[in-house]
């Protein structure tokens, strides 16, 4: 590993393209390094993840309407839809978008952390599309995501895009494009250009994340993927990008981000060194905002300490400045406070999520958010006693530097009207890879049973199941079948213009 300097260059000291961001991430995603058991076993954890969150979401209004999007663009060599009977196919950039909303919708899939935040397997979709689309095999496949993964994380470590209000799919679109280039075999030069593309488009305000948060928070990794596509086929074509989209006088950098002055330290795998980075991701065992997952699980463990949750005076959570100001009060969002709130605003609300989870010792991707569930008068009185604060213990564990350091939790106060105080605190969510009880495959499997048991056929998720597990060995044909059916129907039942 090695750290590669990020800064501004005026535009007469001419950058060559090799000495730039963009081309050494484009020689990581088409460098043969080793792949090693566990990495391959991730991956394969991680496509059952996305596939059980895709399919409890199906029947879900902005998944619906994404679809319907998809169905208006059928293709006899495309890819599959969630959902839908493997005979169908559809274009790859509409299945990758389709497919995107279905998988991000519940927020309940995998999570990285550092200087931004990310959901590496938000890669995942887009990859499989073309790959179904362009007939390429299960090691193929499996190669190609782990580059999208590499360079997703060495970003989301060096750069942070949500100090200035950008919304972290900047990171995602390039690690797409990069994936993509692996995937499909293309020389450096095309990459470079695709990753380049993919940087320019994909530059997008937070707003999707703040105050009133909409069905866009679920569609906005589905648009980057989709928007990585298309930058690789331009750049297949022999079409050139905006250069150098990160180190230019008028770049990303120097004008949306820290300015003509930045640096940063990008750490990037150097060559023939493995491409492990999505070890040190993880995902989760409830359906809310990963800062959040600790609390939970905390939560349910304060809970049995407590009689009587009217006698609760007040409740102080002690965290990250990341958690605080973005699902926390320091925030300043009133929505986040209010029952009439949408879904994806209570899944970024760490005093609804606490409260709820209290109260009810567990935690359902469509219970704990229901309108009825949210406006229960007793849980509204706790969840207005809730105050987040910055606490500069938790921040410097959020961004440490070791992966083994790194922690995401808080301390909890409730006073009660006794005057007792119970306090506590968890760093890390009980399924992280270094918590109490980390997620194994056993646990990947066990979540995908329990949401799509009543959507799916037991015959459908075990024939899915045994073909991810053998993601390596698959064909091109089988990687075709990389898909779980649960009888849609291939008509839209919404109108647009397509």
């Amino acid at each position: 590993m090695k750290n590669f300097l990020l800064k501004v260059y005026p535009s007469q000291e001419k950058l060559e393209k090799e000495n730039q961001l963009a081309w050494h991430l484009a020689k990581i995603a088409l460098d043969p390094a080793p792949i090693s058991e566990e990495s391959k076993e991730m991956i394969i954890n991680r496509i059952i993840d996305n596939s059980a969150v895709a399919v409890a979401s199906l029947n879900r209004e902005p998944v619906i309407h994404a679809r319907d999007q998809a169905l208006a663009h059928p293709l006899k060599e495309g890819a599959c839809l969630f959902g839908l009977d493997n005979q169908f196919r559809f274009s790859p950039e509409w299945t990758a978008w389709a497919n995107g909303v279905a998988v991000r919708e519940l927020d309940f899939h995998d999570t990285y952390l550092a200087e931004d935040y990310s959901h590496p397997a938000d890669n995942i979709p887009t990859l499989v599309a073309i790959a179904q689309s362009t007939g390429k095999n299960g090691r193929e496949l499996l190669t190609a995501l782990l580059s999208a993964y590499e360079i997703h994380i060495s970003l989301v470590k060096g750069i942070c895009l949500h100090k200035h209000k950008i919304d972290h799919i900047a990171h995602l679109c390039p690690a797409q494009a990069g994936g993509l280039g692996t995937l499909l075999n293309m020389t450096v030069d095309q990459t470079y250009q695709a990753i380049q593309q993919a940087v320019h488009v994909s530059f997008t305000t937070r707003q999707s994340r703040k105050g009133e948060i909409s069905s866009w928070k679920a569609y906005a990794p589905a648009f980057s993927g989709k928007m990585a596509i298309e930058a690789v086929d331009r750049a297949l074509r022999g079409e050139k990008s905006p250069s150098p989209i990160y180190e230019g006088e008028d770049s990303v950098v120097a004008w949306l981000l820290d300015g003509q002055s930045a640096q940063y330290q990008i750490p990037l795998v150097e060559k023939g060194e493995e491409k492990k980075s999505i070890l040190e991701s993880y995902t989760k065992a409830h359906s809310a905002e990963y800062q959040a997952q600790a609390f939970i699980d905390l939560a349910f463990e304060l809970r049995e300490q407590i009689k009587d949750f009217s006698l609760i005076k007040k409740i102080r959570i002690y965290t990250s400045h990341h958690t605080h100001y973005v699902i926390g009060t320091g925030s300043g969002d009133p929505q986040k406070m209010s029952p009439s709130a949408s879904r994806e605003t209570l899944d970024h609300s760490i005093s609804y999520i606490f409260t709820v989870a209290l109260e009810d010792g567990c935690w359902h991707h469509i219970d704990s958010y229901t309108k009825k569930r949210a406006n229960r008068p007793e849980t509204i009185k706790i969840w207005h006693k809730v105050e987040t604060f910055e606490e500069k213990k938790w921040t410097d564990l959020y961004k440490h530097p070791d992966p083994n350091q790194k922690a995401f939790g808080g301390r909890v106060e409730i006073e009660m009207q006794s005057g007792e105080v119970i306090t506590a605190e968890k760093k890390l969510a009980d399924a992280h890879p270094s918590g109490k009880k980390p997620f194994e495959r056993e646990d990947y499997i066990k979540k995908f049973l329990s949401l799509t048991e009543e959507l799916i056929s037991k015959e459908e998720g075990n024939r899915f199941l045994d073909l991810v597990q053998n993601l390596e060995n698959l064909s091109n044909k089988e990687v075709r079948q990389l898909n779980v059916q649960s009888g849609l129907s291939h008509r839209p039942v919404s109108k647009g213009i397509f």
